[in-house]
C-alpha cells in the first residue's frame, strides 16, 4: 500500500510515502492507494483503486477529475454533487459513477460526529491527473 500527501481536496494522506504531483488536497484527509496497474487490455489508459477516508465533518474544495471514477461507500454517508446533479448522500453499501471530466462540487463527510471511508476505483491516462481543484 502507498499513502500519499495531498494538498486541497478530497484526498489527501497523513502518512507521507509517495509525493504525487496528480494528486491536490486538503492535508487532514487521508488517502490510500491500493493498486495502481497499467491496463494490458486498454492500451494508454491504467486503473485505480484508492481508499479515501474522511474525518467527521470534513469537506473537500470543488475540483474536477480528468479519469473516470466510480465511488462505493465502505462506511459512514458521504454526500457527492456533481455539475448539473443534486447533492446526494450516499450510506455505507451505496455508490456512484462520475464520467471523466466531471466537476465534482461537493465532496464531504455526511457526519459531524463518525468518520466516512469510500473506496474509490478509476480509469484514467497515465499522465491524467485524478483531482484538479476548480478556479472559484
Amino acid at each position: 500500500m502507498k499513502a500519499l500527501r495531498l494538498f486541497a481536496a478530497p484526498f489527501a494522506a497523513l502518512a507521507l510515502t509517495v509525493a504525487v504531483p496528480a494528486f491536490a488536497h486538503d492535508p487532514s484527509e487521508k488517502v490510500t492507494v491500493l493498486q495502481d496497474e497499467m491496463l494490458q487490455n486498454v492500451p494508454g489508459k491504467k486503473a485505480m483503486m484508492i481508499e479515501v477516508d474522511y474525518k467527521p465533518g470534513q469537506a473537500s474544495i470543488a475540483h474536477k477529475h480528468e479519469g473516470t471514477a466510480m465511488a462505493y461507500v465502505l462506511s459512514g454517508a458521504v454526500t457527492s454533487q456533481v455539475k448539473g446533479g443534486k447533492a446526494i448522500t450516499y450510506k455505507a453499501g451505496q455508490y456512484w459513477y462520475e464520467p471523466a471530466g466531471s466537476e465534482h462540487l461537493v465532496s464531504k463527510n455526511a457526519s459531524a460526529t463518525k468518520p466516512a471511508k469510500l473506496l474509490v476505483f478509476m480509469v484514467l491516462g497515465p499522465d491524467e491527473k485524478v483531482l484538479i481543484p476548480l478556479e472559484n
